[in-house]
């Protein structure tokens, strides 16, 4: 044991000599980038803009939050020194002290136990240096923190490197690390949560206190006497701080539109690539409002949660909500929880849209001469599909004969729009279908007339939305352009706008369509719903999707309950009360401006009695609606 020590000892003296040698030649021939050490910037972060130009959320590499020397309390840089480098006010980069007390008690122990890189030299491997350890990054490494010594101010380089100490899960410099672990600013920690921080340093896979707080409290504990010991702290101090819980506040991993962020990281990773997204410091303007996104979150997660517990399934859904004029995304869910399904139901899944489909075939049985004051028979009828007989049934299993077009749509009746189908040609309604943007293949068939095609939530919004915006489809988006760092627009949406219907065709059939509105708020006892609106349910075979699409003067949302495998949610599940409450719960919280749909000037108002068509004054009567109708010339 004596022999090695003494050749320990002989190497040491040699290498110290060899690294001052170079360090005099360095001095002339520099190795280091001190530019790089003064103006050390890791990176700015891209943020999330909402609609009033405020952040909600932002992509980085990882959480930093520099902060000066003099903001760091004493109780924290005394952790820090008696942990990492005890004697760093008093050497010059190197520490031959604590090389000595490495060496010895690696050799008390037989293995290594103990390191004796200075801070100096830790932030010049964190800095310019790799991980990997050789005999020659080593030299390197204190060769350069001599030189960084001679340059630098003591508290230059402890600030600099505080603020950049990784310290487990993603997080940088213990201003991040304290706000995350504690939910308090740097300046307001205390000894036992310094003795934490420090801690970290050894191992943050093995001490960070998010992933193993048993190993971080057993060394925090070390630290506290190492500190007693060093009378950095008084014995009241330590007693009291050994007995202090971790206290990690408790971290809610989701932010405020979890799966719509997602969809951004992805779309924006390959426009301006990651590099760009995660450090460029890019100004990305979305669409999102963050009033509407949490009444909307809040909503929507009380009911799928109820439905879960009712239906005893894994019930889950999505919302979107747009403005009428603009097609901006002012709020989307993908799904309930995005920590378990990344999955966004509101973008990605396609489900048959079912009688959300119908105002489109009574928009285009209108432009076909027919209005909602003609009758139609509701009564079973019998068709040849495919070689098959198919007889097409109402909810209610009931057929309740003689009634309006009006009366129809409104009750969403399944018999009549079946029969206005065969009376118009297919074709056209296939045609609005595709503009649209009803994407996937829409047949040419009877049962279109019940929404047999699949759709994404997104596209069903932008379609039901045209009813509300005078027959102009906008196209739902929730990006509206990215900046650099400087203010320069390095990418802008291009919206995709058309006039697909007449606002005479929409606005007879919006009409109609508040009636439904009228009866759901009824259904629900709620009379003190006071803004414009109207709404369409849908519901579709064997309760596998509901829908419901509800839309005011300012604002169109819909909402998708379902389940992932398409399965039935279990007999009589409808819309009417598991995606409607969403709608009325995230509406009658908004509080919306006074507005009202838009109206071709060239209808009339009429009052009909919803089953016989006959115009009426009886306005008192039940079956009394209000309709518009064209003027006749």
């Amino acid at each position: 044991m004596r022999i090695r020590s003494v050749i320990l000892l002989t190497l040491i003296v040699c290498a110290s000599a060899f690294v001052a040698g170079m360090a005099v030649y360095l001095q002339q021939n520099p190795l280091v980038d001190f530019e790089v050490f003064e103006n050390y910037d890791p990176g700015q972060a891209s943020i999330l803009l909402d609609d009033h130009d405020q952040e909600w959320g932002r992509f980085e590499l990882d959480r930093r939050d520099p902060v000066p020397l003099t903001e760091i309390p004493d109780c924290l840089i005394n952790a820090f020194l008696v942990t990492e480098d005890r004697d760093f006010f008093n050497h010059q980069g190197i520490s031959y002290r604590g090389i000595m007390r490495s060496i010895f008690a690696n050799l008390k122990s037989g293995r290594k136990v103990q390191g004796a890189s200075t801070i100096t030299q830790q932030l010049v491997k964190l800095l310019y240096l790799d991980s990997q350890k050789t005999f020659t990054r080593k030299i390197k490494e204190q060769i350069a923190a001599v030189l960084i010594e001679r340059q630098f101010t003591k508290k230059q380089i402890l600030e600099i490197y505080l603020n950049h100490i990784y310290l487990g899960c993603g997080i940088y410099g213990v201003a991040a690390a304290s706000k995350r672990f504690f939910g308090k600013n740097i300046q307001d920690i205390q000894p036992h949560e310094a003795a934490t921080l420090a801690g970290v340093i050894k191992s943050p896979v093995q001490y960070c206190p998010l992933l193993c707080p048993l190993s971080s409290l057993n060394r925090r504990n070390l630290i506290l006497k190492q500190l007693f010991n060093q009378k950095l702290i008084d014995q009241a101090t330590y007693e009291y701080a050994v007995q202090q819980p971790l206290g990690l506040v408790t971290y809610d991993k989701s932010v405020l539109a979890p799966h719509l962020k997602e969809t951004i990281r992805t779309f924006l990773e390959t426009q301006v690539g990651k590099k760009q997204l995660y450090s460029g410091g890019l100004i990305i303007r979305t669409t999102l409002n963050q009033k509407i996104q949490q009444i909307a979150n809040q909503q929507f997660n009380v009911r799928v949660k109820a439905l879960r517990a009712d239906l005893r399934d894994q019930i889950d859904g999505a919302l979107m909500t747009i403005d009428t004029k603009t097609g901006e995304v002012r709020a989307l869910i993908g799904g309930l929880d995005f920590t378990q399904s990344k999955y966004n139901r509101a973008l990605q899944a396609r489900r048959q849209i079912g009688s959300i489909f119908k105002p489109i075939v009574f928009a285009v049985a209108l432009q076909n001469g027919h209005n909602f004051a003609e009758t139609e028979i509701d009564e079973p009828i019998e068709l040849l599909v495919n070689n098959q007989v198919w007889a097409p049934r109402n909810n209610t299993r009931e057929f309740l004969g003689q009634m309006s077009l009006a009366k129809a749509l409104a009750i969403s009746n399944n018999i009549v729009p079946i029969k206005l189908l065969q009376k118009t040609n297919i074709s056209e309604v296939v045609r609005l279908a595709q503009r649209l943007r009803l994407t996937n293949v829409v047949n040419p068939y009877l049962s279109l007339a019940l929404g047999c095609v699949d759709v994404t939530l997104k596209e069903a919004t932008g379609a039901f939305n045209v009813f509300a915006n005078g027959g102009i489809y906008v196209e739902p988006h929730y990006l509206k352009w990215v900046k650099d760092r400087w203010g320069h627009k390095i990418w802008k949406k291009q919206i995709d706008r058309e006039q697909v219907l007449p606002v005479e065709i929409t606005s007879q059939v919006a009409k109609v369509l508040e009636i439904s509105m009228q009866h759901f708020l009824k259904l629900f006892h709620n009379s003190n719903f006071k803004t414009p609106a109207f709404g369409k349910t849908g519901t579709t075979n064997d309760s596998r999707s509901c829908w419901f699409a509800g839309a005011t003067p300012s604002l169109t949302t819909l909402v998708y309950i379902g389940q992932d495998g398409n399965q039935s949610m279990g007999h009589n599940t409808y819309a009417s009360w598991t995606a409607f409450p969403i709608w009325l719960g995230l509406h009658e919280r908004l509080k919306e401006a006074s507005a009202e749909f838009p109206v071709d000037p060239k209808l009339q108002r009429a009052y009909i009695n919803w089953n016989t068509g006959t115009e009426t004054t009886d306005l008192a009567n039940p079956e009394t609606v209000e309709i518009y109708r064209a003027t006749t010339s």
